[in-house]
């Protein structure tokens, strides 16, 4: 009896020592928790910012990190570079889709370990579509299918419904997809095919369904130079800040001193790199040789010959061809400035000419006109006329005498013989022409 008193006893003073606990654990004290924004379109820059908060992350010690998700998508090459990351990641990852995870967003949903929704949320239609609104080709197309079953499959989830989001020819009528159109997920389908974990209405709602209510959490957002990095790279921009730089640099070397437009031109090339070098997209080789490339074309402004202006122009495409995330769209971009380029320059040409500009101190603008007193040879047009005497034969050429002068002449025909009299019918600089009477 005694015995059991002390059980009881001790059984009411460590029970509640064990509650609290396990709560403690439920709750995720003590426990570091970091939620990373994905918004807007998914590129480069989006790619470069979450490799630093989750690496920021890791460093750390944190034991959850939670993507708020609310993209239309983008790129599929920087999705598959996020999704990497992802998949590299040791710690728990969780989606929470605040809008819309769609396309390229709904890859990077996949590819995380749990997805939870907000009522209203969508995640799907992930067509490839090429830059100008039309389908991908069918090799893009197949490849892009193969990854988003293969990311459904790596975290558990049936890969039908992944496959059918990408895939049109998939017949899910009972979600909302008959065969022609891509699967867009509602939180409810979601739940249903196992691709969300639940639904909640909030950032807390979902840290307690975690067990991370008490657990410290660290807002991560892009920095400045980050955001001015999402913007400079997107390939429409860059393609504008290059068509800039060409037409600048162009107008400025058709301007006296050194003004507006040069100044136009430097900043949009300054912007280019600094966006792509920020996104870590440019490294130093490329401005080591886009440096070279200008230090090469200013050579060639003192050392005649056209090769090294052509080296220094190579250069410097190069460099930018080096800075592109795309190779394709950044020579598109470099081929729309240069049309720009040559078509300011001949318009400058026509309409300035070279008596402006840095044109003025490398072309000599001097001539020897004769209206300037400059003189090759006299003309002797007075000989026109005059009768004299061959001194020489003429084979054709030779020497007459003309008024007691002796003179240099050439026969307009064949051979004259010495002592025959001719005459001068035509007079081209200091060529005298005389024929035989």
């Amino acid at each position: 009896m005694r015995m059991l008193r002390f059980l009881t006893l001790l059984i009411v003073f460590l029970f509640p020592f064990q509650i609290a606990d396990i709560s403690a654990e439920d709750d995720g004290g003590g426990k570091l928790v970091y939620i990373i924004p994905v918004e807007r379109e998914v590129e480069r820059g989006l790619e470069a910012f979450l490799k630093r908060t989750t690496t920021e992350a890791i460093e750390s010690g944190a034991d959850h990190i939670i993507l708020e998700i609310d993209t239309p998508g983008g790129r599929v090459d920087s999705a598959g570079q996020i999704a990497t990351l992802l998949q590299n990641l040791e710690v728990p990852t969780t989606s929470f889709i605040i809008n819309e995870a769609l396309s390229a967003g709904s890859y990077i949903a996949l590819n995380t370990d749990n997805i939870y929704f907000v009522p209203h949320a969508t995640m799907g239609a992930s067509g490839v579509i090429n830059s100008d609104g039309t389908a991908a080709e069918e090799k893009a197309q197949s490849a892009w299918i193969e990854k988003m079953s293969s990311a459904a499959e790596s975290k558990g989830r049936d890969p039908l419904y992944a496959v059918a989001m990408a895939d049109p020819n998939i017949d899910l009528p009972e979600y909302g997809a008959p065969r022609g159109k891509f699967l867009t997920l509602s939180p409810n389908d979601a739940v249903e095919v196992g691709y969300a974990e639940g639904i909640v209405n909030d950032r807390v709602e979902l840290l307690h369904e975690l067990g991370l209510s008490k657990a410290t959490v660290v807002e991560t957002e892009p920095t400045l130079a980050e955001e001015v990095a999402r913007f400079l790279t997107n390939p429409i921009v860059y393609s504008i800040l290059l068509s800039v730089a060409s037409l600048g640099l162009i107008v400025e070397l058709y301007s006296p001193g050194f003004g507006v437009p040069g100044i136009m031109g430097l900043t949009a090339l300054i912007l280019f790199f600094y966006g792509h070098i920020v996104a870590g997209l440019a490294g130093m080789e490329a401005i080591i040789l886009l440096l070279a490339g200008i230090i090469l074309i200013v050579a060639e402004l003192f050392v005649p010959g056209g090769i090294l202006g052509l080296l220094g122009a190579g250069a410097i495409i190069g460099s930018l061809l080096m800075s592109g995330y795309d190779v394709g769209q950044m020579a598109f971009s470099i081929g729309i400035a240069f049309l720009i380029a040559i078509a300011a320059s001949v318009i400058l040409f026509r309409r300035v000419g070279l008596e402006k500009g840095i044109f003025r101190h490398i072309i000599l603008r001097e001539s020897t006109a004769t209206e300037l007193g400059y003189v090759s040879a006299k003309n002797r047009l007075d000989l026109i006329g005059l009768e004299g005497i061959a001194l020489t034969p003429l084979r054709p050429s030779g020497t007459g005498e003309f008024n007691g002068e002796r003179i240099d002449i050439v026969s307009e025909g064949g051979l004259i013989e010495k002592g025959k009299r001719i005459k001068v019918v035509k007079v081209e600089g200091v060529r005298v022409v005389v024929r035989e009477i």
